[in-house]
């Protein structure tokens, strides 16, 4: 509010008529908060909302003493009254008031001293400890946001966006900037620049802000110092702009104008996808899917090392069947039908630590390489829900021998996985007939035995005990259950548990000579335990020993002192 108020003639709000309808509250007089401020509303507002601190509001309103006398109007001066609300830039009374307006809303406040200009008034026109009357009509408000929660970055949307993703970290986005100082000023303004999320641009400001952002959005942001450029400030960089001073605020108007999407394919961050192009649906390949596809692979000065699926026919893989390096599988099994997306692919996701020849170039050893992907169509492998009992259980033997056929090639993380997709098919067999009951079984049976080996080879021995417990609730005489979960307890430390399945297996196999060289090994392993217990406690009983002949020492020494440490009085 302005302090040099002119002081035109009594009146109303002009273009207004007090509604004295009997609708609720209209016409009543209600006390806002404790401090005195009332409210009387003359019109009521559109919906339900109301604006908060920060929102820039407008608003004509008429001041006026308890005695009619009208000291301010912005009908006077044919322009509504804009500010931010809640920020002090007007007195207390309007800020709390305001605050309870809806859209459209007419409303006269009541606002005591305390809320307005206290002891002091606002010479000449407002007299010390006045209590002043303002009919004010809400004419609308635009949001204003603080990004940060702490004033540093308040941000009001000028054009809205479309839909309602905003981007992530990683993603790449594209926008247009323009800022400038308090006094209008050019600071620095650029048509279209691209940047990742999180490395930021121009001022620290920005990363915060484009993740609040949909895209085609445009909004005005005032930035404190603490997000523009702190304490140091930035010198000029040519042209028409100027530098930015120390402790500098700026008002900065900012576009998002597109983004592309960085996903974290693995969680090891090593596999990463850019969408180029959005596919379409929602529906991505599964394991077992066949895919069509136009791939283009290039090292990372860009050199060109294969390119497929240009000529009439696409290139066709099937996911999850190592037909190509695993961070293409991985990558294109996230991808939609018509996606074009960038794959950039570490070395443990791509050709590894070994130089390998490809079509168009060689990949030097330990490179991250980048393929450019167009997923062209797919056909999905069934889903559970759509196989016949017969049909589920083919496909398990089937899931069952892809783990067998990885376990001989000692990839046993990947042999594990399959085993237990192949479990997953049968795991549920209430529909299934007596004869399919029983082969189902027998696969179960098979599949947790041939994991719990994976399990010992990846040396992960409590889950190895449990799938081989599994077996044996099914059949409790089975010797490779029993033998594998020996092994198990052995490497756990846990010597009788382990004894006690490999007498249990010989009494049942007592010729089987893998059992019989695993119950040598455990004899050897517990005579070893047994000689580092014995060396163990041995020290232990050294240690004792010596204790004990140095506290009998300093008892014989203190006795020898003894009367030299008492008080001859005594």
């Amino acid at each position: 509010m302005e302090d040099d108020f002119e002081i035109p003639a009594a009146g109303k709000l002009e273009g207004s008529e007090e509604e004295e309808e009997d609708s609720g509250e209209i016409g009543m007089e209600k006390e806002i908060g404790k401090d005195g401020l009332k409210k009387k509303i003359l019109k009521e507002g559109d919906g339900y909302e109301t604006p908060i601190t920060g929102d820039e509001v407008e608003v004509h309103y008429v001041g006026s003493l308890l005695d009619g006398t009208r000291f301010d109007s912005s009908f006077d001066r044919d322009l509504p009254f804009k500010f931010k609300l809640g920020l002090g830039h007007v007195i207390q009374g309007w800020d709390d008031g305001i605050k309870t307006m809806k859209k459209g809303e007419k409303a006269v406040f009541t606002i005591p001293p305390a809320l307005a200009y206290g002891d002091s008034g606002s010479p000449p026109t407002i007299p010390p400890n006045a209590t002043l009357q303002f009919e004010i009509e809400l004419i609308s408000w635009t949001k204003v946001k603080d990004i940060c929660k702490d004033g540093g970055i308040l941000k009001t949307i000028l054009t809205e966006g479309e839909n309602w993703q905003t981007p992530k970290d990683p993603d790449e986005v594209l926008v247009k900037y323009e800022a400038r100082h308090d006094d209008g000023s050019l600071v620095s303004k650029s048509e279209e620049v691209e940047f990742i999320v999180k490395d930021g641009c121009f001022c620290p400001a920005f990363s915060r802000v484009v993740k609040t952002m949909k895209k085609g959005e445009k909004c005005i942001l005032t930035v404190k110092p603490q997000y523009a450029f702190g304490e140091k400030g930035r010198e000029p960089e040519g042209g028409n702009e100027c530098g930015v001073p120390p402790n500098t605020s700026l008002q900065i108007t900012l576009e998002l104008v597109s983004w592309k999407t960085v996903s974290e394919v693995t969680t090891d961050n090593k596999v990463l996808k850019k969408i180029l192009k959005e596919g379409e649906g929602y529906d991505r390949p599964n394991d077992g899917a066949v895919v069509q596809v136009k791939l283009i692979g290039k090292l990372q000065d860009g050199t060109v090392f294969v390119k497929k699926g240009y000529d009439e026919v696409p290139f066709e893989f099937k996911i999850d069947e190592e037909q190509v390096i695993d961070g293409l599988d991985r990558g294109v099994k996230t991808m939609k039908k018509g996606e074009v997306s960038l794959l950039t692919i570490h070395p443990e996701y791509a050709f590894g630590l070994t130089e390998s020849h490809q079509e168009s170039a060689t990949v030097p050893a330990n490179s991250t390489v980048y393929y450019d992907v167009e997923l062209i169509s797919f056909e999905k492998e069934k889903d559970m829900w759509e196989l016949t009992a017969e049909e589920k259980i083919e496909t398990s033997g089937r899931k069952k021998e892809e783990g067998n056929s990885l376990f001989k090639k000692q990839k046993y993380e990947r042999a594990s996985k399959r085993y237990e997709k192949a479990l997953s098919f049968i795991e549920y067999d209430s529909a299934f007939s007596e004869d399919e009951k029983q082969q189902a079984k027998l696969l179960k049976i098979s599949c947790n035995l041939n994991n719990a080996a994976c399990k010992l080879k990846l040396r992960d021995y409590k889950q190895a005990v449990k799938l081989c417990t599994k077996v044996l609730d099914a059949d409790s005489k089975n010797v490779k259950a029993l033998y594998r979960r020996a092994q198990a307890y052995i490497q756990l430390v846990d010597p009788d548990l382990a004894e006690m399945d490999i007498k249990k297996a010989l009494d049942i196999d007592p010729d089987n000579r893998d059992v019989k060289l695993e119950y040598k090994l455990l004899r050897e392993k517990v005579k070893e335990y047994n000689k580092k217990d014995a060396q163990f406690y041995g020290n232990i009983f050294a240690k004792m020993n010596k204790l004990e002949h140095l506290n009998s020492a300093n008892g014989a020494r203190k006795q020898e002192v003894g009367p030299m440490t008492i008080d001859s009085k005594a």
